[in-house]
C-alpha cells in the first residue's frame, strides 16, 4: 500500500499536465498575442487558482461538478462521475497547475521576436505554418519549463484534491493526502517513508525532465 499513493499521484499528475498542455497551449498563445479587452478578464480568471485558498478552489469545483449540480448529474448519467474518483483528483490537479503553465507559456510566446514571423510571412507562409515552424520552436524551451512546473504542482497538490476526490485509500489517496493521513494517525514511520519516497521521486523526475528539455532545445536550434 505504500507505493499505491505514489503510482496514483504520478498518474494524476501526468494526466493533469497533459490536459494543461493541450488546453493551455492555444490559450497561452491567445493571451500573449490577443488584443481584445476581454482577455484581461480571462487572464485574471485563469490566475485565480494562484491566489484562492485551496479549500475555496475545491469548494467551487464541488459546486460545479458535484453530484447535485447539472454538470455532475450529466457526468453521472454518462457513468463518469468526478467527485470522489481519481478523475476528480485530475480535475483538481489540472485546475491548480494550469495557471503556472499559462504564465510560462505566455511569456515564451511574448519573447518570440515578431520580426522573425514577419520574415516568414514575406516568404508566403500561412499563419498556421508560421506558428508550427517559427513561433512554437522558438517558444518551446519556455513551454517545456511551464510543463515541468505544472507537473510539479500537480504532483504535490493537497487541498483542492482532498476536497474534490476525498481520501479513499487505493482510489483517491495521493501521496500528499497519504502523508497527511499518516501524520494525523500518529504513524511517524510511515509519514517519513512517504515523504522520502515523494521527495526522491520528485527529484528524479525533475532532473530527468530538465535533461530532456535540454536535449529538445539543442535539437530545435540545431
Amino acid at each position: 500500500m505504500t507505493l499505491a499513493p505514489l503510482w496514483l499521484s504520478l498518474r494524476v499528475a501526468a494526466t493533469a499536465t497533459l490536459l494543461a498542455l493541450l488546453v493551455g497551449l492555444p490559450l497561452a498563445y491567445l493571451l500573449a498575442r490577443g488584443r481584445h479587452p476581454f482577455l484581461n478578464v480571462l487572464d485574471a480568471f485563469t490566475n485565480l487558482p494562484l491566489v484562492l485558498p485551496p479549500t475555496v478552489l475545491g469548494y467551487y469545483l464541488l459546486v460545479v461538478f458535484g453530484y447535485n449540480s447539472p454538470v455532475g448529474k450529466f457526468l453521472d448519467a454518462l457513468g463518469m462521475p468526478l467527485v470522489f474518483t481519481w478523475r476528480g483528483a485530475v480535475l483538481a490537479a489540472w485546475t491548480v497547475s494550469l495557471p503556472l503553465f499559462l504564465q510560462a507559456a505566455s511569456a515564451a510566446f511574448v519573447s518570440v521576436e515578431p520580426e522573425l514571423e514577419d520574415v516568414a510571412r514575406t516568404l508566403g507562409e500561412s499563419e498556421w505554418r508560421i506558428f508550427w515552424r517559427v513561433t512554437l520552436p522558438l517558444a518551446w524551451p519556455g513551454i517545456l519549463a511551464g510543463t515541468l512546473t505544472a507537473f510539479a504542482r500537480a504532483l504535490g497538490d493537497f487541498g483542492a484534491t482532498l476536497m474534490v476526490a476525498g481520501n479513499i485509500p487505493g482510489r483517491t489517496q495521493t501521496m500528499a493526502i497519504a502523508i497527511y493521513d499518516a501524520v494525523q494517525a500518529g504513524d511517524q514511520a510511515r509519514a517519513n517513508l512517504l515523504v522520502a519516497i515523494l521527495t526522491l521521486s520528485a527529484l528524479v523526475l525533475l532532473i530527468s525532465i530538465r535533461h530532456m528539455s535540454r536535449i529538445v532545445q539543442r535539437a530545435t536550434f540545431r
